[in-house]
């Protein structure tokens, strides 16, 4: 399926946020070059990333409408994991108790709950895919075999 929209603003990244308070990503260091994803997103990375998703994702256009009335992409965060030398981030979605705090009109299921919350974190992996393939070169710090968390 194909979302036909505009490509949105990108997100602020968050500079207060310590990467590894969210719970979705677990990331060991402080050096999250957000300022240097910034200008690679802006370079065209948001875009690229947008467009490549956009072209595959399952969101439909209701979705896509929850999406920008809640003003969700603003919410995602783009950070660099220097220990596992990768881009990691963190996707917005919609909680648990929708239903309860009524927070749009046209959610009516767990379905599209499910599937907005799945396309946005689909989204936030193509965003990561492309900086690292097409935008940045860089390199995890070196770590000694003892700093290597067992398995």
């Amino acid at each position: 399926m194909t979302l036909d929209v505009e490509t949105p603003p990108r997100p602020e990244l968050s500079t207060g946020v310590a990467a590894d308070e969210y719970d979705d990503a677990e990331v060991q260091g402080d050096e999250y070059r957000r300022a240097e994803l910034a200008d690679a997103l802006d370079a065209g990375a948001w875009e690229d990333a947008f467009e490549q998703w956009a072209a595959e994702t399952a969101l439909d256009d209701d979705q896509w409408a929850i999406v920008t009335d809640l003003d969700l992409l603003s919410e995602f965060d783009f950070f660099w994991d220097s220990f596992a030398g990768r881009v990691g981030y963190h996707a917005p979605g919609l909680p648990e108790d929708w239903r309860e705090r009524e927070i749009h009109p046209d959610i009516d299921s767990w379905g599209t709950v499910s599937g907005i919350n799945a396309g946005l974190t689909e989204f936030g992996q193509v965003v990561c895919e492309v900086l690292a393939e097409d935008y940045i070169d860089w390199e995890a710090e070196e770590v000694d075999a003892d700093g290597l968390p067992d398995f």
